[in-house]
């Protein structure tokens, strides 16, 4: 008997994991980036304006890209139902950083209104305009999309590795193949390769004795080997 050969290293999540780096840095950088700058005057003093970053603007977005990166280390620890589990949390994640960059863009909202208390003017202070710029919002919005690919992924990875290592390691269905690889031994005497340890002791947990190579009776009705 041989020893079995060592099982193939299993398939790593290298694209969903790029994803997220990927997503964690969009989102960062957003963060730190100019989304509104807001002109006001109060009439005593000289007009004022204030750049409200991604963080200023929405507070959640770097805990959301930590979030990101604590995720990428998450992939690696967990498997099976867990790792499925993590692809709908991090695909909930994205939605929720999607949300403030979209709705800026398309305009929603009361900007200025919003800018103006996120700058903590005065209270005779009056927002004369507020300057969007899209493109931090826009890069937000594209991480977020990151994120979503990458959690789709990971669920469907999770279901394909779970159903294949489910039904290698569910005894039924292994002692089951343990057998067929026995009589597909039998069949092939002389040039069927030898089978491994755990192989042989499957079957015979499944009721077949992998040394039982007797042959079934001749066309006369005379067993092999056995003289009238």
């Amino acid at each position: 008997m041989t020893d079995a050969p060592a099982p193939a290293p299993a398939t790593k999540p290298v694209v969903p994991v790029a994803l997220l780096a990927l997503a964690a840095a969009g989102l960062w950088a957003s963060s730190r980036m100019t989304w509104v700058t807001v002109h006001s005057a109060d009439g005593l003093t000289e007009p004022r304006t204030d750049d409200l970053d991604g963080a200023t603007w929405f507070g959640a977005l770097t805990p959301l890209a930590l979030v990101l990166v604590a995720s990428i280390a998450a992939v690696f620890a967990v498997k099976g139902g867990l790792r499925q589990l993590l692809g709908v949390v991090i695909a909930v994640v994205a939605a929720v950083a999607a949300v403030p960059g979209f709705a800026l863009v398309v305009g929603e909202g009361r900007t200025a209104e919003r800018a103006g208390q996120l700058a903590e003017l005065p209270v005779r202070a009056v927002v004369s305009s507020a300057d969007v710029h899209p493109a931090p919002a826009v890069l937000s919005i594209v991480a977020a999309a990151l994120a979503l690919c990458a959690g789709v992924l990971l669920t469907r990875r999770t279901g394909g590795n779970a159903q294949l290592s489910g039904a290698y390691d569910n005894p039924v269905f292994r002692r089951a193949d343990a057998s067929a690889q026995v009589s597909k031994q039998r069949d092939e005497t002389g040039t069927a390769a030898p089978l491994s340890d755990r192989v042989l002791w499957d079957a015979l947990d499944a009721g077949t004795d992998p040394t039982d190579t007797a042959e079934g009776p001749d066309d006369d009705g005379k067993s092999p080997g056995r003289t009238p």
